[in-house]
């Protein structure tokens, strides 16, 4: 199985007349709601400063945006830039993960310690103004975290990264995050796979019968990344049923072979809209594109692949 790409990619592309969203925009967090496709994205202008945009569709497709990002830097801890969102929406709220990297961040490579790479959340009633809440571990560098589309066991539940590993945490408000309630749940295969040097979460795990299906990014020593997905248990997601060997989308296009970073395909939204799974995806780290499968063949894939 392999996701299918839209023949109109890329869908979005830097906007020269702007002075935030002129380099790059890729990366977004997409949900469906009311009718209508909302994206929050990532953008670059000519400070490489990134900042959180956000456009509108009807058909998710062709896409309205507005003029000015709803999410900048406000202080030390986000000076360098906001990253990778991922939306979700619970109780008629809008929440936010996003990557906020700090001035205290100066390693090429991603590591547990540090704290300069801080996994926040934010959330709004309106889409458009955001509250800031914090992030949910504090004194390591830590990201590609994102909101269960639902509470579990009465508590709300997040992925996060503490690299190489995808991770579990819980909390009660959003607002503290114990260590005890934090478990991993895999990482990197043992042999020459897609996903032998690192994994990450992408966008919000999707709900079915059969479990959580939680698509996740990989890359090998190539540093090339693919995207895969995994079958997590309903009750309790630091079981892993199933977790084929195949990736299902990896780099092909020119603009995604090359861009600003080459051979990447990053996606932070994978949306059930309908039998059809949505997934938005940065290519390159430079533009926006979106590839798509059935529902029901990905879950047949899930529990049939070797």
């Amino acid at each position: 199985m392999k996701l299918i790409r839209h023949p109109q990619n890329p869908l979005l592309l830097p906007d020269p007349n702007s002075d935030w969203e002129s380099v790059n925009v890729f990366n977004p967090a997409v949900i469906f709601d009311k009718g209508l496709f909302h994206m929050w994205y990532r953008a670059q202008g000519l400070d490489w400063i990134s900042r959180i945009g956000y456009a509108v569709s009807e058909d998710g497709i062709c896409w309205n945006r507005l003029r000015k990002p709803v999410l900048s830097p406000c202080d030390s801890t986000d000076s360098r830039g906001l990253e990778d969102p991922r939306v979700v929406k619970l109780d008629d709220v809008f929440y936010m993960t996003y990557t906020a990297y700090g001035r205290d961040y100066f390693g090429a490579e991603p590591t547990h310690a540090g704290g300069g790479i801080l996994p926040m959340i934010a959330r709004s009633t309106n889409g458009i103004s955001w509250e800031r809440l914090g992030p949910i571990v504090r004194g390591e560098d830590n990201k590609d975290h994102a909101l269960f589309p639902q509470k579990i066991g009465g508590r709300y539940a997040a992925l996060h990264r503490r690299w190489p590993t995808i991770w579990l945490a819980y909390s009660d408000d959003l607002l503290t995050w114990h260590e005890q309630d934090m478990a991993s749940i895999f990482g990197p295969r043992p042999d020459n796979s897609w996903d032998h040097k690192s994994v990450g979460g992408n966008g919000a795990p999707i709900a079915t019968d059969q479990g959580w299906l939680m698509f996740y990014h990989g890359y090998d020593r190539q540093h090339i990344y693919h995207i895969g997905v995994a079958l997590l248990d309903l009750n309790d997601p630091t079981k892993v049923l199933r977790r084929p060997k195949p990736s299902l989308f990896w780099p092909e296009e020119l603009w995604e072979l090359r861009g600003d970073v080459p051979n990447v395909v990053f996606s932070c939204a994978n949306i059930v809209v309908g039998d059809t799974v949505y997934v938005y995806y940065g290519g390159g780290d430079h533009v926006i594109g979106l590839a798509t499968c059935s529902l029901a063949e990905l879950v047949d894939f899930v529990l049939h692949a070797d």
